[in-house]
């Protein structure tokens, strides 16, 4: 099922295009308005802020489907982020391929939990080890980039919502780039996003 773009006053192309432009790219909601003014194309910067809180939440929710499976080494870390003057944690992992991780909520004690699961099934082989080394989660702290550069970009989130679309959004470019969907018809990235909408 199509994503539905019913009661807009623009073309979903038009839509998917500018949410893509401030997910992909270090450009502000102001800055991409301007650009498209340019063209001719009048959008207000808050329109489309509304669209990204809309759209790339249910983009991204679209991709995990589509996502290839990831490797067992990953490495999770925590960065901050700033959501109506308050800083708040944000979990990511990655695998060693840089590959970005679902579910990189979990804690040490969730990973005890799993691990006494594992080995009560009789599955020792498979348990869950923390290794704490020097240099390690270099991996996650590069990854972070992104997420903090759209961070400082935007002066911190207005709002939760704001934060969680914005950043669903930036993982979802993230994978994409990263080559983490099955792409059969071998896609150019930009029709890869566009063609989750469909």
């Amino acid at each position: 099922m199509t994503i539905n773009f019913s009661g807009r006053h623009f073309p979903s192309d038009i839509i998917l295009q500018l949410v893509r432009y401030y997910l992909s790219y270090k450009l502000s909601y102001r800055e991409i308005e301007e650009i498209y003014a340019e063209r001719g194309i009048n959008v207000d910067h808050s329109t489309l802020s509304r669209w990204v809180i809309k759209y790339a939440p249910l983009l991204e929710h679209r991709a995990r489907k589509k996502k290839k499976p990831v490797a067992s080494l990953w490495r999770m870390d925590e960065t901050y982020i700033n959501v109506k003057g308050q800083w708040k944690y944000y979990y990511r992992a990655v695998d060693k391929y840089c590959d970005v991780i679902d579910g990189s909520h979990s804690n040490a004690l969730a990973l005890h939990h799993i691990n006494v699961g594992l080995w009560n099934n009789g599955h020792m082989l498979n348990l869950i080890e923390i290794l704490s080394i020097k240099y390690l989660n270099n991996i996650v702290e590069q990854s972070h980039r992104r997420v903090k550069g759209k961070m400082n970009q935007c002066l911190g989130w207005k709002s939760d919502e704001g934060a969680r679309a914005t950043l669903a959004g930036v993982e979802l470019w993230t994978m994409i780039k990263n080559g983490q969907l099955d792409n059969p018809k071998c896609l150019s990235v930009w029709d890869e996003f566009y063609a989750l909408a469909a």
